[in-house]
């Protein structure tokens, strides 16, 4: 039996243990004994990429803002699908995050951080939102914890919130997208994004290419 190796780990705002493990090639991220990532399932990521794109257009100059660095899965689909004038934001909570992917995941996906169309904004994401201004997004993709019912952080409640969502549609630019990852379906939050935005989609998202069910859910909603 191949060993599992602990490569990194530290503590959260909140105290839980957050740890980076190796296993046959693989890598993986948990939270206690609750597993986050890896990189043996992260096709919901692209999918996430490929639907908050699809109507971006040929609009110069695009903005784009990623909450939640993870594995970079994300980041590598938005920056296949954006032209080359456009601006990729990631911010990210926990800036250990940030080095294990320049320290350990290299070869992932942690080289990405270096195109020149990346901003790593180290911070809340929810600041980032609330505090945009004029600088408004063209797409905003949200996939900073497990759920609206946090698991990584009990601060990331206030994002899936009233307040998060209506914050979140004013830093949309006119046409833009918002697209939340969920590890599950949230009938509550689906209706909270509907009563800010209209009409909205949950879609099923795989976790590998190949599965044969739906395991995960994209909350998506556009601003008119």
């Amino acid at each position: 039996m191949k060993a599992t190796t602990t490569l990194a780990s530290m503590r959260t705002p909140d105290g839980e243990l957050l740890a980076l493990h190796r296993h046959d090639g693989e890598y993986f991220m948990k939270i206690g004994a609750t597993q986050l990532m890896s990189t043996v399932a992260s096709f919901s990521e692209q999918q996430m990429a490929e639907v908050a794109c699809a109507k971006l257009g040929a609009k110069p100059r695009l903005r784009v803002l990623i909450g939640g660095l993870g594995f970079g899965f994300t980041l590598r689909r938005v920056l296949e699908l954006v032209p080359d004038d456009a601006t990729v934001v990631v911010a990210e909570l926990l800036p250990e995050v940030v080095e294990w992917n320049r320290e350990h995941l290299q070869k992932v996906n942690g080289g990405l951080m270096e195109d020149p169309r990346v901003e790593i904004r180290l911070g809340d994401v929810f600041e980032l939102i609330r505090d945009c201004g004029s600088d408004g997004y063209d797409a905003i993709l949200l996939d900073v914890d497990n759920s609206p019912a946090p698991l990584v952080q009990k601060g990331n409640a206030r994002l899936y919130a009233r307040r998060g969502m209506k914050l979140t549609r004013n830093a949309l630019n006119a046409g833009g997208r918002v697209v939340y990852w969920s590890a599950h379906r949230d009938k509550g939050f689906h209706r909270g994004l509907e009563m800010e935005y209209g009409q909205v989609s949950s879609l099923g998202a795989k976790a590998y290419a190949m599965a044969k069910r739906f395991s995960h859910t994209l909350f998506v909603a556009d601003r008119d």
